[in-house]
């Protein structure tokens, strides 16, 4: 049966220590020692007790009649009050296709006898099998070495999540325990489906050579529901802990490590906790400032891109956090969301943060600090980024580490101001998440922000969401037709129709964490967006009072499935904005249609294919910035393409017009692409103008493009914003 999600594992029911318990109450029959002799001491019993030691297992599932499909993974086993809880995952062990010499040599031109072959080895065709003969083999590769501790193996291998249904929760008779669970198979990008469920009957004997216990290994056959056979199973133990990664800090010079409160706490303590082993890289204090102390989203963008792609994230899980003085965009920080686009340059292991943003007054005890000097607040933000990077949301059950910092100072009191009421520790449903999520959760480069699965067993999101009664979201688009391969801009207005006033987001960007949504084509395909880049902690809400409207604008191209306007016809455009509101999630939507046209020519088609087929052109117009070849190459065709040109006139004239590196802002080549037929939304006009106010020098063409935007502006809906840029022209 499909599923959306596995369900996180359930404490197991003790019905065999139960068992064993009652076990220990038994009648010794007559003629059989009891092991105490005269004058001795008690000598070994006659029945042995053990456990399921806790950490990680080496785990390896090799399927009945397929001798090169073996599984490897790790068993998670964790320990608490209440027994045992486990799950693990199994990734599919590579086979390498290779050519070897033949068995024998070539046969001349005569013809001879040709000897018997002698039989291939174990698992391979028979050594006279054509495929041999041609000199190819299949070679099973081998496992993971148990002494070089918990494996690190690749994402594209991982097959199955599995979710323990049965185990000794305290001790067990005797060499041997019953180990039941069920096998989830995962299909990129996140979809999981129940496929078995099976038993295992695991015998302990010695560990081979490098687990670290001897005694703490075991092997069974696996059963299915009908008692076949369908495999051999082995486990054995690794570590105390349940999972490793690696956090690396860069800094720029004059920027603070993030790596403790200023007391006792650091990453180890903080991964103790969770039970992951951490491995902490203090890199780079000097990276180099491109531009100046504040940095754009598109600097730093191209800097963490540059910091992946030296790590290969199949061989090390790292989570990079690189600290700056100052990002132009936001006051703290930003992280990358991978389900906002399907380009390959987002990393979500990737987190920066704003060292010299100066805190609140209202904070408690820091107000008015440099948030680097501030240690407790500024490492706070820290883990609670890295725990995005690890697939958690926003938790507002207590003041923990997913809990977000504005939330927490604001419930400071004067017995205990912010930050002495963190709560250093992670709530208990993201402890058990972070330990029993499948791997593609949690691990980096993987499964996108937001995909995991909160709630366990599932709960489908839209049974936690509730509507605002008297909240209305109104969504214009501002072309009513587009021709293919134009990014869509679509304005927003949320606006109080009720008696009574609402507390609302006070952000409806997509660079805030409320707004999100969907296109359905045509063809009913369903392709949802959301912001690229997420400001962190960004959840400020505002009062709207009744008859108040709040307005945004965005501009939409590409989601995590690809591009949302790829085919000609009517498609629907759906656009929702959700925040938490004590138990459950407030809702509201609002929808509307926009038709896109065909190519005109083959000038047309040919622009569109190149913008639609390349990925990065979303990322240029969501950051700018001169580092994405592909995508700027893209937007440069649509721009030499007429029908295109007054689409992406506005994205190149924002991405030329703001500095990147040692470029300076190039106002005179942004007032040369934006005409009368340029089209633009009223957020992009006001980043327009912003630009112009950053021509110190001024100049004809400046003063000409300043008359231009005002004239564009008096038929135009402006945000506060905005219009506060354009009455400064």
């Amino acid at each position: 049966m499909a599923a959306l999600f596995p369900p996180l594992p359930d404490y197991i029911p003790p019905s065999e220590e139960a068992d064993a318990a009652g076990d220990l109450r038994i009648t010794i029959p007559p003629g059989i020692s009891t092991g105490i002799t005269p004058g001795g001491g008690l000598q070994p019993p006659l029945l042995q007790f053990r456990t399921i030691r806790c950490g990680c297992w080496l785990l390896n599932y090799s399927p009945a009649g397929a001798p090169l499909v073996v599984y490897d993974g790790t068993l998670r086993v964790e320990c608490h009050s209440a027994g045992r809880t486990a799950s693990g995952d199994l990734y599919q062990r590579p086979v390498r296709i290779l050519t070897v010499p033949p068995l024998f040599p070539v046969p001349p031109l005569v013809p001879v006898p040709i000897p018997p072959l002698p039989p291939g080895p174990p698992g391979l065709r028979d050594a006279a099998s054509p495929q041999n003969l041609a000199g190819v083999r299949p070679f099973l590769f081998g496992g993971p070495n148990p002494a070089n501790g918990i494996p690190i193996l690749r994402r594209s291998r991982y097959r199955y999540y599995v979710r323990v249904t049965t185990l000794p929760e305290f001790f067990y008779r005797g060499t041997g325990f019953t180990l039941g669970f069920e096998l989830w198979r995962f299909t990129a990008p996140n979809s999981w489906a129940l496929e078995s469920t099976l038993s295992a009957r695991m015998i302990r004997m010695a560990a081979p050579s490098g687990y670290p216990s001897p005694s703490d290994y075991a092997e069974g056959d696996v059963k299915n529901a009908f008692g076949v056979v369908t495999g051999r199973l082995t486990m054995g133990w690794l570590t105390p802990y349940y999972r490793r990664c690696t956090v690396e800090i860069d800094t720029v010079s004059g920027s603070e490590q993030p790596t403790t409160d200023g007391a006792s706490r650091t990453w180890q303590t903080v991964m103790d906790e969770l039970g992951w082993q951490v491995d902490v890289k203090l890199s780079d204090t000097n990276v180099a400032e491109p531009s100046g102390d504040s940095w754009s989203d598109a600097e730093m963008h191209a800097a963490m891109l540059a910091r992946r792609d030296a790590t290969s994230l199949d061989s090390e899980w790292r989570y990079h956090v690189l600290a700056v003085k100052n990002i132009d965009s936001t006051p703290r920080g930003i992280m990358y969301d991978a389900a906002g686009t399907d380009s390959n340059n987002v990393p979500r292991e990737g987190i920066g943060i704003a060292s010299h943003w100066t805190i609140d007054p209202s904070w408690g005890t820091v107000g008015g600090q440099r948030f680097g000097t501030a240690a407790a607040p500024y490492f706070r933000t820290a883990v609670h980024e890295i725990g995005h990077a690890m697939g958690l949301v926003h938790n507002f059950a207590d003041h923990g580490f997913m809990c977000t910092s504005d939330v927490i100072a604001a419930a400071g009191t004067p017995s205990s101001p912010f930050p002495a009421n963190i709560q250093w520790s992670y709530h208990t449903d993201n402890l058990k998440q972070l330990r029993h999520y499948p791997d593609p959760f949690v691990r980096p480069g993987a499964v996108a922000f937001g995909g995991a699965s909160t709630t366990a067993p599932t709960i489908t999101p839209t049974d936690l969401e509730v509507e605002v009664e008297g909240l209305a979201l109104v969504v214009t688009p501002l072309l009513g037709e587009v021709p293919i391969g134009a990014p869509v801009r679509v304005g927003i207005e949320l606006v109080n129709r009720g008696a009574q006033p609402m507390r609302v987001p006070a952000d409806l960007t997509l660079k805030g964490e409320f707004v999100s949504g969907e296109v359905v084509d045509p063809t009913g395909s369903m392709r949802s967006f959301r912001t690229v880049v997420h400001c962190i902690e960004d959840h400020a809400f505002r009062v709207l009072q009744p008859g108040e409207s709040m307005e945004e604008s965005m501009t939409l191209m590409r989601g995590a499935e690809g591009a949302l306007f790829a085919v000609p016809g009517v498609h629907a455009v759906r656009v929702e904005v959700h925040w938490d509101t004590e138990e459950m999630i407030a809702h509201v939507e609002g929808r509307a249609t926009v038709m896109v046209t065909g190519a005109a020519d083959a000038n047309h088609a040919a622009a569109a294919h190149a913008v639609l087929a390349t990925p990065d052109a979303h990322l240029v117009l969501a950051l700018g910035g001169d580092h994405l070849t592909d995508g700027i190459a893209a937007i440069q065709t649509a721009l030499a393409c007429p029908v295109l040109r007054p689409h992406f006139a506005a994205v190149e004239a924002k991405r030329v017009g703001r500095r990147f590196g040692r470029r300076k802002p190039d106002v005179k080549a942004v007032a040369a692409l934006i005409d009368d037929d340029s089209v633009m939304s009223g957020v992009e006009l006001g980043k327009l103008a912003a630009i112009m106010h950053s021509d110190a020098k001024g100049g004809g063409a400046a003063k000409g493009f300043a008359k231009m935007l005002k004239s564009k502006a008096k038929g135009m809906s402006l945000s506060g914003a905005a219009k506060k840029e354009v009455d400064a022209l």
